[in-house]
């Protein structure tokens, strides 16, 4: 029997009506049997103050607990002036502490992105997997999942099209199989 899997999704958008945070939401029933995903908001995280270092908001504490409690992390973001959402960033600046010991060393991590443009997210998604090498995570190497055009991707009750949420199936089960290795 496979072992279990419990992974943490991380939107990389605060936005309410965010594409990310869709595809995200759908990918929690695309998982294969055993595994969870479980959405975590961290958008009460502080910007970053190395003086709290030693004394943790509650939110960092909560983010950094939940990443270290998943089996691995899939990040669904978009890309903003061709780059990581600054949101983001500032959370996962609190979770690389301590330096080359934070709970992403050695965590695997899937990083896809979605947006209205064509080409989708794909020079943010490689600024994320820069900034997730530099705190010692494993990244899934492929496939390299782009949605562009996303709003095209649902239908009207905002369900995701069967094409894409076959693709997102199997891009899970690949991820979750080699994050088991």
């Amino acid at each position: 029997m496979p072992k279990r899997m419990k992974l943490l999704g991380l939107s990389g958008s605060l936005r309410a009506g965010s594409h990310n945070t869709a595809v995200l939401r759908a990918m929690t029933s695309l998982v294969p049997q055993g595994t969870t995903l479980t959405i975590h908001d961290w958008r009460d995280v502080p910007m970053f103050d190395a003086d709290q270092l030693t004394n943790e908001p509650a939110p960092v504490k909560a983010l950094k607990d939940a990443i270290a409690e998943a089996d691995g992390v899939v990040i669904v973001s978009p890309e903003y002036n061709y780059s990581i959402p600054g949101p983001l960033k500032n959370a996962l600046d609190w979770a690389s502490r301590p330096g080359y010991q934070s709970v992403f060393k050695h965590k695997p991590v899937a990083v896809l992105g979605a947006s209205p443009g064509v080409i989708g997210t794909a020079r943010g998604q490689q600024h994320l997997k820069v900034v997730l090498m530099a705190m010692l995570a494993e990244i899934y190497p492929q496939p390299e999942i782009c949605i562009g055009s996303v709003a095209s991707r649902f239908d009207a009750e905002g369900k995701l099209q069967e094409a894409t949420a076959e693709l997102l199936s199997q891009m899970l089960e690949g991820f979750v199989a080699w994050a088991a290795r």
